[in-house]
This record gives structure tokens, C-alpha cells and sequence, in this order.
């Protein structure tokens, strides 16, 4: 029997932009941009090394160097030379800007009385680049007051166009010596993508990949959106793709906005692992992830108590701002010998393969990952019906989707998966299968089909 053989990336320059990726901070969507990096080069981008990561924080050289060192060492980055800082190489070794900077700026453009700048300086002391400072304003990456560009004796020879203008000479400066071949750029962060839409490279194609929900409370589909998603829906169709990470979003955005961006679908890429069924502990209740003011952590503690199972106790892990608030629920409802805050976990695995069932009462959601992680570890989810992801993964199986907000529904739900073994059992059965939709084996094909799909189309910023 011949096996299909495993999609091939086009022949190209691939390029991964990321606002930043540090250790720790923004949760999955680092741990999404790193995946999809891992993935191009398991494809062979760059021989294996994989694209070049290129991020846009102003930290030091040093803060950068661990950064690249963390990941590398948990597995995370392929290549650390792969992983590049904007702020890194626009410093020359001999002070001052670095020559491709020195060259972007203009000598015309300069600063206005009354901007406050920002100015970083090498280890040396040295000034380098100046940033205004937009206090205040949510659009400061929009700004086109002058970035100052230093020399090397420290005067300041001109400017650039704000960060738009800074973060394209970079890109320029690095297109530039990339060869004729087509570059995919996969912008993974929507403030960049606002900076680089008018980019008409014409070997450049843009991906422009999506990680959040779009939409403000109450998060139906005609909620109301935030400016930064209303203005960057509004050039969506400058990218040659926009990718969201599941058919339920891109579906609504179609229908509310049109289809006059080219939307795909790719999901994110969860790796399969092994499962511990031996740890299973009867009647354990989990609760995995952060504890912030969204997640309604105290919604699952009244629908556990609700469910009112004898023999049954909850582990909530995570932290984050809601820890005390739900500390002091578990006190003031006197459950403590039942409900347990645990901390921070470093091994969710083990926590996802003790639960005999994982509860969620978010009130939204960006992309389903910790719900297909618990059903790759065999443990059933209990969930609202919340945008966006929960509803792709547990329509297919593995869980129980209960209408968002109702706490008597979701405590119901609990009650009855709890009570009944062959149910829980064959909702832990199925977890596999439906989670297999998001392995990197069929999202590495869906992110092959767009990116081919895009190289053989003219640019839509030509």
C-alpha cells in the first residue's frame, strides 16, 4: 500500500515576524509562532535550520542571546541563528547606527519640539537609534514622527518614518540580500502586519496569520471590535493570505466583512504525546490554564459544587490576576477540603493525563489548543460553547459543549459525565482521533497548500 506522500514547501526565502518572543510572556501565542517555525524546518526550510525569526523589541543584546538559549534549550528553536533582533543589528560595532540604517535615513526628517524621545544606546554607551515616545495611545505603532538615526560620534544624521519606516528598512536591508527566489513572509503579529501591508516587493508574499478572537463582549459574531481589529480588517486584503486558526472564525469574518481578503484555514500545530492512563484519578476535576478575569474560573468552581458529586474534588491550576479573588470564593464558600488552587505547573501533561475531566467556562477564546491537549492526554472536556475553537474541536467528540454563561447547564454537564463510567469512558476514547485534526502532520499540509497557492500568484501589494 503507497502512502501519500508528505506536501512539499515551494522552493523560497521564509521569514517569521514576531512583535517579540520572550520566555514566558503571551502565553500560547509564543508557543504558536515557535511551533510553526519547528514545522518549516521539519520540512527541510533552510536545510532544517528553518526560517529566519526575525522579532522587533528593543531589549539588549544580552537579554536576546538568553531568549534564543531558553528556547533552544527546551526545544522550542531550531537554529538560534536563525532568531534575529531588529534592534541587535541596528547598532555598528564601531557605535552608532549600522551602515543599512545610516542609509534609510533622511536627513530632512527630524524631530518636532515637544516629542519626548527614547534613546537607546549600545553597551558602550552609545547612541544608536532614538524612538519618540506615543504616550498613551493605543496606535503609537502607527506614529510617523521621525525615529532619529545616530552616527558614530553620536549625532543624529536624520530619520525614518516612524516604527513603520524603521521596521521596513530592516526588512529591506534583509530582502536585499536574499537572492531572487520568491520570500513567504508569515507575519504572526497584526501590529506589524498594519506596518508592512503597502510592502511591494514583488518576490515578497505575505501570510498573514491570526491568534486571537476578534471580537469584544458579549462575542457573538456581530459583537462590537476593537479599532485595531476594525482598521486592520480594512487592509486585510493587501496580504496575499490570511490564516485563521479555525473554520468557525474565518467563517464569521467572511460573512460580516466579505471574502475580498484570500482567508485559509491552518490550524495550529499540536504534537501527539504519550498518554498515562495509569495516572488517571477518579473523580478528579482539573482546571488548567491562567487565571485571569475571562476565564470565569469562579463560573467552573459554582458549576462543580453544582454538579455536587460525591467523591469528587477540583485542582485549579495556573496563575495569574484572579488568584486572590478565588482564594477568597473557596474560603467564603468553606470548600477548601474540595476546591484547591495548585500553582503553576511545568508539567501540564501529567495534570491533563491524573484528570477525569478537564472543566473550561471561558468566556471566549483565541484558539483551542489546552482543549485538544487535554483530549490528546485522554481526558474528557467540559466546556461552554464559546468563540472561538471549543466548538470545532468537541462537535467532532471528546467532550460536552453547554451554552456559555449557564453555570446550572455546565454543573448539569459535570454531573452527568462524572456519574456515568461508559460515557466518560468513551468520550476519553475518542480524544485522539479528534485532536488529530490539529497535528503538525495536517497543519503543515494546510499551510504547504496556502503557501504554494500564494507563490504562484502575483503579489496583491504589486
Amino acid at each position: 500500500m503507497l502512502l501519500d506522500a508528505a506536501p512539499v514547501l515551494p522552493d523560497a526565502e521564509y521569514l517569521v515576524l514576531s512583535s517579540r518572543l520572550i520566555p514566558g510572556l503571551d502565553g500560547g501565542y509564543t508557543i504558536a509562532t515557535l511551533a510553526r517555525a519547528r514545522q518549516l524546518a521539519g520540512a527541510g526550510v533552510a536545510e532544517g535550520a528553518g526560517p529566519q525569526l526575525l522579532t522587533f523589541d528593543p531589549g539588549t543584546l544580552e537579554a536576546h542571546a538568553e531568549h534564543r538559549a531558553t528556547f533552544h534549550q527546551s526545544g522550542a528553536l531550531t537554529d538560534t541563528s536563525r532568531m534575529r533582533n531588529l534592534f541587535d543589528e541596528a547598532r555598528d560595532d564601531h557605535g552608532g547606527a549600522a551602515a543599512w540604517l545610516r542609509a534609510a535615513a533622511d536627513p530632512a526628517r527630524t524631530a518636532r519640539d515637544g516629542v519626548e524621545y527614547r534613546t537607546i544606546a549600545d553597551e558602550a554607551g552609545r547612541p544608536f537609534v532614538a524612538l519618540p515616545v506615543i504616550s498613551g495611545d493605543p496606535d503609537w505603532h502607527l506614529s510617523r514622527e521621525a525615529v532619529q538615526i545616530h552616527d558614530a560620534d553620536g549625532a543624529v544624521i536624520g530619520g525614518v518614518a516612524g516604527f513603520g519606516g524603521l521596521y521596513l528598512a530592516w526588512l529591506q536591508h534583509i530582502a536585499a540580500g536574499l537572492g531572487e527566489r520568491p520570500i513567504v513572509v508569515i507575519c504572526e503579529s497584526r501590529q506589524l502586519g498594519e506596518l508592512i501591508a503597502s510592502w511591494a516587493d514583488p518576490r515578497v508574499r505575505i501570510v498573514h496569520t491570526i491568534h486571537t478572537i476578534h471580537l469584544e463582549a458579549p462575542y457573538t459574531a456581530d459583537a462590537p471590535m476593537n479599532t485595531l481589529w476594525t482598521r486592520w480588517l480594512g487592509l486585510a486584503d493587501r496580504f496575499d493570505a490570511v490564516v485563521w486558526p479555525t473554520a468557525t472564525q474565518r467563517d464569521d469574518v467572511v460573512a460580516r466583512f466579505g471574502a475580498s481578503a484570500h482567508h485559509a484555514v491552518v490550524p495550529n500545530p499540536i504534537p501527539a504525546v504519550t498518554r498515562r492512563d495509569d495516572l488517571r484519578e477518579d473523580g478528579l476535576v482539573v482546571v488548567l490554564g491562567r487565571l485571569a478575569p475571562g476565564k470565569r474560573v469562579d463560573q467552573a468552581i459554582r458549576a462543580f459544587l453544582a454538579a455536587d458529586v460525591a467523591g469528587t474534588r477540583m485542582e485549579i491550576w495556573g496563575g495569574g490576576p484572579e488568584q486572590d479573588r478565588l482564594a477568597g470564593l473557596i474560603d467564603e464558600l468553606g470548600v477548601s477540603d474540595r476546591v484547591v488552587l495548585s500553582g503553576y505547573t511545568d508539567d501540564p501533561g501529567r495534570v491533563l493525563d491524573r484528570a477525569a475531566l478537564v472543566v473550561t467556562a471561558t468566556a471566549f477564546e483565541g484558539q483551542p489548543l489546552s482543549i485538544v491537549e487535554a483530549l490528546l492526554h485522554g481526558a474528557p472536556v467540559v466546556s461552554y460553547d464559546a468563540r472561538y475553537g471549543i466548538r470545532d474541536v468537541l462537535q467532532q467528540g471528546g467532550g460536552v459543549l453547554v451554552p456559555g454563561g449557564d453555570v446550572e447547564a455546565l454543573g448539569e454537564a459535570l454531573r452527568r459525565v462524572l456519574t456515568d463510567d461508559e460515557l466518560r469512558a468513551r468520550l476519553s476514547a475518542e480524544g485522539p482521533a479528534v485532536a488529530a485534526a490539529w497535528s503538525p502532520e495536517r497543519s503543515l499540509a494546510a499551510l504547504t497548500a496556502v503557501i504554494a497557492d500564494v507563490v504562484q500568484r502575483p503579489s496583491r501589494r504589486a
